[in-house]
């Protein structure tokens, strides 16, 4: 595998080396004691899939109140997302920031995304499938969100936004959100 670094602290892209001969090719797309040698979180307590039905749905920007921080690695199995992180941990170097990358089915890229950072996406395809391997089990009462368009963080969305779920509209901009959900404090 190969781990690339982004501009957020702890983010990485995951790409794959896959080994080719005459029935196609072969590739590892999580090894533990490899993502613990970069020095990434390794634990696995779940896996989650979504599906998507149309191109312009827009997923998050969601993470989990300490002490439930999810650690997750995002793949996409079908279709394509331009997929989002921002970082709201308030002691980096980073906090406030956005990245934004493309995974597809083609390019094979997965996001790891630490505990502290929110997490969205949008398709840009119709049919998207996502598959999701979190680090702890998910707890309602932790689930967090940004507004997917706050001002101040003014994320780029590639499409219109054609599918977006109520709860996902109703998070708070980033400003509005207590400390307490963010650091623990």
């Amino acid at each position: 595998m190969i781990f690339t670094p982004t501009k957020i602290d702890g983010v990485f892209l995951v790409g794959l080396e896959p080994v080719a001969d005459e029935r196609g090719s072969f590739a590892r797309a999580w090894c533990a004691d490899e993502f613990a040698r970069h020095g990434l979180d390794a634990t696995l307590a779940q896996c989650s899939f979504s599906y998507n039905r149309e191109q312009g749905t827009v997923r998050g920007l969601h993470y989990q109140a300490p002490p439930h921080e999810e650690t997750k690695l995002v793949r996409v199995t079908c279709g394509a997302v331009f997929d989002v992180v921002v970082d709201l941990r308030p002691a980096s170097a980073t906090y406030g920031e956005w990245i934004g990358v493309e995974l597809s089915q083609s390019n094979h890229l997965a996001l790891y995304i630490p505990g502290g950072c929110a997490h969205g996406l949008q398709t840009l395809a119709d049919h998207t499938e996502v598959l999701y391997q979190i680090s702890t089990p998910y707890r309602a009462g932790a689930a967090r969100g940004v507004r997917w368009n706050d001002p101040t963080l003014a994320i780029t969305w590639p499409l219109p936004v054609t599918c977006l779920s109520q709860r996902d509209r109703a998070w708070p901009d980033l400003a509005l959100t207590p400390a307490s959900s963010l650091d623990g404090g």
